[in-house]
């Protein structure tokens, strides 16, 4: 389960690639299969009826919502549906007015949304952005149902997610996958063979991106296993390259036969050749097996495939008219996640900075930096351009290096494409004013990094090799020429302490003020084994909690921090606050309002009221 709204970028990768190498390769996507599938007028039938089998007592809120509005839901799924995939857009006018969809539990939020708010978040002619909202919302009503009536596992995007999560022992999954299939697992079972008929392939790639995709495409391949055994089943992507690194579960072999980490293309030309008989089982890269009963990993010594080596991504054979464009959150950046079908690219593998004390710069999709030259790259986006008839393109890069974003650009003006593009970038000094200009002229209209917690002192602590000053300056000029700025920040980093925290508010609040930032999230921080933080703690003054013994996955780990400070409490506040700051509300206001703390336990912030305003000063 990923996001429905386009598709998850690795299968058309590494189908491109695998076709560039003269293998017959197709794809599909059966998280959105599943999803169209139980949100039918069939599917939701029989969500009523498996609903209406549950005791009183056990019914929630959403549930009961559900069995009194059932024949409404059944009757508008197909049309909302149709909606969101822009096939119906005419039906905008009948959502928005609210009157059309039953409306559940998670309309709540709209209750105490004001017209004020909603003009900000949808314009005054923004009938469809206001209806996407409202269809978005009654998905997630029915979503909220699957969940209480049918299987409790069930989210968007994190579907079993705990199972997987962080789980050192393959126990949960096990007992899992051995029990009988709920209505969903059913529903998989049944896409999962059509699929396997439609294309009778030899050899399944599955990709688990996220701890939320681990539970489906192990049932998938559980399902293959049981009707057709002799065919090889490989389990790669991002929650098996950080998760699964120490790998020693011989329980997860029942399920695929290989398990393999990092970048794709080597390890199964490898394996590739290791089927047909070309290469021996000691001379497969970077590839879990298991013999007898014990776990073995190979990684015989081969180049990685140079990143301008390995070929155009194609979208060929993903469903893509079918796609939901929704509209979840009231976020100018969220919303462009979540809404539109944009082409994935990658201007380089890897960083170029690879430095962050809380980003896994020990692993390969970071430390391992390789870009493509911008000829490559342009011609790759003419092609993908050719072939989807989409020309917005989401540019994945951890951090896209500036000198390669100024020459992709320069050569898409000089061929005179256009395009949309957004993407994630460290707001360095190199991004100067005019180097934004000329990448808003070549089509960029956003773009995110990562401010973290606005303090220099954790900012140096980070080795994030930016300050506060500098980030307001780069910030401003890309917004000064049109393009979206949106700021990642975190809280809870390691000897952040409640005044570093209130500082950090008011410099945001400063950025916001001054129109460097549009829009911004804060999130928790979480130590990871493979970060310089989880790899050496007393650097940073914390002391790591041992992770429980197992043989299965290792990611997060917990750490004891001496500051003693209430993050969960002070994260409330920094998300109240930044969610007033992206409506216009409260700029004005000192910053401790937003944090519930006793009288004279708030303390006052130590910044200065005007220091945004002389940084930009200072570049004038």
């Amino acid at each position: 389960m990923t996001q429905l709204n386009t598709p998850y970028p690795s299968s058309a990768y590494l189908t491109g690639f695998l076709r560039s190498q003269g293998v017959d390769a197709r794809q599909d996507d059966l998280a959105l299969k599943l999803v169209l599938r139980m949100f039918s007028t069939e599917g939701l039938q029989q969500v009523q009826a498996i609903a209406t089998a549950q005791s009183l007592h056990e019914r929630s809120a959403s549930v009961n919502c559900f069995l009194d509005h059932a024949q409404r839901y059944v009757d508008c799924i197909e049309p909302v549906i149709g909606f969101l995939q822009a096939l119906d857009p005419t039906l905008a006018h009948r959502i928005a007015a609210r009157g059309f969809v039953p409306e559940g539990p998670r309309f709540a939020s709209l209750d105490h949304t004001d017209d004020d708010t909603l003009m900000w978040a949808f314009g005054a002619l923004g009938v469809q952005d206001r209806a996407r909202h409202i269809a978005t919302l009654f998905l997630n009503d029915l979503a909220d149902v699957l969940r209480d009536a049918v299987d409790d596992r069930f989210a968007f995007v994190r579907y079993g997610e705990s199972l997987a999560s962080s789980q050192a022992s393959f126990d949960p999954l096990a007992k899992a996958l051995a029990a009988p299939p709920s209505f969903i697992d059913q529903v998989l079972h049944d896409l999962t063979l059509e699929t396997f008929e439609e294309h009778q392939p030899q050899l399944v790639l599955l990709s688990v991106p996220f701890p939320g995709t681990v539970y489906g495409a192990l049932r998938m391949a559980q399902t293959i296993k049981q009707h057709h055994p002799d065919v090889k089943i490989v389990l790669g992507g991002g929650y098996v390259n950080t998760e699964l690194r120490s790998l020693n579960e011989p329980r997860l072999f029942d399920f695929v036969d290989y398990v393999t980490l990092d970048a794709g293309e080597r390890p199964l030309l490898a394996l590739l050749e290791h089927l047909q008989g070309k290469r021996s089982a000691q001379r497969l890269v970077r590839t879990f097996t298991r013999e007898n009963t014990e776990v073995k990993y190979t990684n015989w010594a081969e180049p990685d495939i140079a990143f301008d080596d390995v070929g155009t991504p194609t979208w060929d054979g993903l469903p893509m008219q079918s796609y939901l464009s929704l509209l979840d959150m009231l976020n100018p950046m969220h919303r462009l996640w979540s809404d539109g079908r944009w082409n994935k690219l990658t201007v380089a593998h890897g960083c170029y900075w690879k430095k962050c004390s809380f980003c896994d710069v020990s692993l390969d999709y970071i430390s391992r930096y390789d870009a493509a030259t911008a000829h490559t790259l342009v011609d790759r986006i003419e092609r993908i351009v050719g072939e989807t008839g989409q020309t917005g393109f989401h540019l994945v890069d951890e951090a896209a290096p500036p000198k390669a974003l100024k020459a992709m650009a320069e050569e898409l003006l000089r061929r005179r494409i256009h395009i949309s593009w957004w993407g994630n970038i460290r707001f360095e000094k190199t991004f100067t004013p005019l180097l934004a200009e000329l990448l808003a002229e070549s089509g960029c209209i956003a773009m995110s990094g990562g401010l973290e917690v606005a303090s220099d002192r954790l900012l140096a602590l980070m080795q994030k090799g930016v300050t506060v000053d500098q980030v307001a300056r780069v910030t401003h000029g890309f917004s000064q020429s049109g393009i979206l700025v949106h700021a990642y920040l975190m809280y809870g980093f390691p000897t952040q302490t409640v005044q570093d925290t209130v500082d950090a508010l008011e410099y945001v609040r400063q950025l916001f003020l001054h129109g460097c930032i549009q829009s911004g999230f804060f999130h928790r921080f979480a130590c990871t084994v493979h970060s310089p933080v989880g790899l050496n703690p007393q650097d940073y003054g914390v002391t790591l909690i041992p992770l429980p013994e197992g043989s299965f996955a290792r990611n997060d780990i917990g750490f004891v921090d001496p500051t003693g400070t209430d993050h969960d409490m002070l994260g409330q506040g920094l998300k109240k606050a930044i969610y007033n700051y992206m409506h216009g509300l409260g700029l004005e206001d000192d910053v401790r309002v937003w944090f519930d703390l006793p009288k004279g336990q708030c303390p006052k912030p130590r910044v200065k009221k005007n220091a945004i305003a002389q940084a930009l000063g200072e570049s004038r």
